[in-house]
């Protein structure tokens, strides 16, 4: 068994290495201009094994795994366990709109998590999710005519914007009936996001403008789960999983502003005139149901599919209703493990894959804008000889991301994701003679 305090420096340290990558490595951690629109881009909700199998979760139930997704399944955990898992994921994109192509590299900091046992039948998790990203910054420029000089003059329109959603959730899943687990995830959400757009001019003698927002939010957010299992017999069983996430108003302000300066006699900026209209609670987060089936045989091959819908139809942006659309996903995944306890190291490594098709739920120009394709193979390396509950996750992931109206940037993703899972038997006893 590995040292205790050695395997807690060990967490403390890959996190603040973690942590510190996603903080100061390549910036922001999204380049798509597609995260102009409401919240950003929405991350996945899932840990390293998750993410191998393209993404789903609600019907998976493994002691030896954190699975967020689901808060009914950390009641699966096993009362001598402690498991500790962290992931960051490095990502090459590219950009293509008609002729225009571009590569851009980027790193971040994806989860953090802990699990363990609090009393028979109840296991409780405490992690940190991101929610959204947001990072953009490009410009566009068009030639306009100065109708008293005829002066032809270069306007030049920039968009910037950073930030994001995050939440640092406790959760309980605890075994209602021998088969049947309930669970919830509460979660202080929350974040800063800013965008801003700059028109500026070649001519000195013109006004620069500045217009944007700020979204800042910050309150609890609840997920409820649960879990069924049924043993068809010795060597086959199925689980069905469900979700609940809780739709509401935030506890939030929103800031529009609109700001226009001049180039003084020194050559430098001074604002002409400033105004800002702020909001408060303007933003809505949706309602989730989400639903899936796995199937396990000799709990070697585990093969599932998930189903989620987000009402963002009705939520709320700015106090309006009708800016974004109800986000469907669809994913499936197969896991496949030889011998979990096998002499041969092979026989002991998990083998993943998996697929999904998402809408997005942003619209654009009034219209639904992208619909999202992704698929992922990944491998659980145990970690240890004689250890086969710590891994070292390893997936990659492809994500096609098609406009919908022609001639609108179009996005792939090639991302590493890597995760570290500890499994000790922190709780044992020992009995000497």
């Amino acid at each position: 068994m590995i040292n205790l305090k050695k395997l807690i420096s060990a967490a403390l340290l890959s996190t603040l290495a973690l942590t510190s990558f996603a903080q100061n490595g390549v910036s922001p951690s999204t380049n798509s201009p597609y995260t102009r629109y409401g919240f950003g881009q929405l991350t996945d909700q899932g840990f390293g094994s998750n993410k191998a199998m393209g993404g789903i979760g609600y019907g998976l139930r493994n002691g030896y795994h954190i699975n967020a997704m689901n808060p009914a399944s950390y009641s699966a955990v096993d009362s001598l366990t402690f498991i500790f898992d962290v992931g960051f994921s490095l990502q090459n994109a590219n950009f293509k709109e008609k002729a225009y192509q571009s590569n851009v590299k980027n790193g971040r900091f994806d989860y953090v998590g802990m699990q363990f046992r609090l009393l028979k039948g109840l296991g409780m998790t405490i992690g940190y999710l991101p929610y959204s990203n947001v990072g953009y910054n490009f410009s566009t420029s068009k030639n306009i005519t100065d109708k008293a000089t005829d002066e032809v003059i270069t306007s030049t329109s920039t968009y910037d914007g950073n930030g994001g959603l995050q939440q640092a959730f406790v959760g309980l899943g605890y075994n209602v009936l021998k088969n049947l687990s309930i669970g919830i995830n509460t979660a202080f959400f929350y974040g800063t996001i800013d965008h801003t757009i700059t028109n500026g001019f070649s001519n000195s003698n013109a006004y620069l403008s500045m217009k944007g927002h700020e979204i800042t939010v910050r309150d609890l957010k609840f997920d409820l789960g649960l879990q069924y299992t049924q043993n068809i017999n010795k060597n086959n069983k199925f689980t069905i999983g469900a979700i609940y996430g809780i739709g509401k108003k935030l506890n939030s302000k929103g800031i529009n502003f609109n700001e226009l300066e001049y180039y003084n006699s020194k050559g430098s900026l001074s604002v002409l005139s400033y105004s800002a209209d702020t909001l408060k609670n303007c933003f809505e987060i949706p309602k989730t149901i989400g639903a899936g089936l796995t199937y396990i045989y000799k709990d070697k091959l585990t093969i599932g599919a998930d189903f989620t819908l987000q009402k963002w139809g009705n939520a709320l942006f700015f106090n309006k209703s009708g800016e974004f659309v109800d986000r469907k996903k669809i994913s499936l995944g197969i896991e496949y493990l030889p011998n979990k306890i096998g002499r041969k190291y092979f026989k002991r490594i998990y083998y993943r894959a998996g697929a999904y098709y998402s809408q997005p739920y942003t619209k654009i120009n009034g219209k639904e804008g992208t619909e999202e394709f992704g698929a992922s193979i990944g491998l659980g390396l145990p970690l240890f000889l004689y250890n086969y509950k710590s891994f070292l996750n390893i997936s990659g992931q492809y994500v096609h991301i098609k406009p919908k109206v022609s001639g609108m940037l179009e996005e792939n993703y090639l991302r590493i994701n890597i995760g570290l899972t500890f499994n000790e038997r922190w709780f044992m006893k020992w009995k000497v003679d």
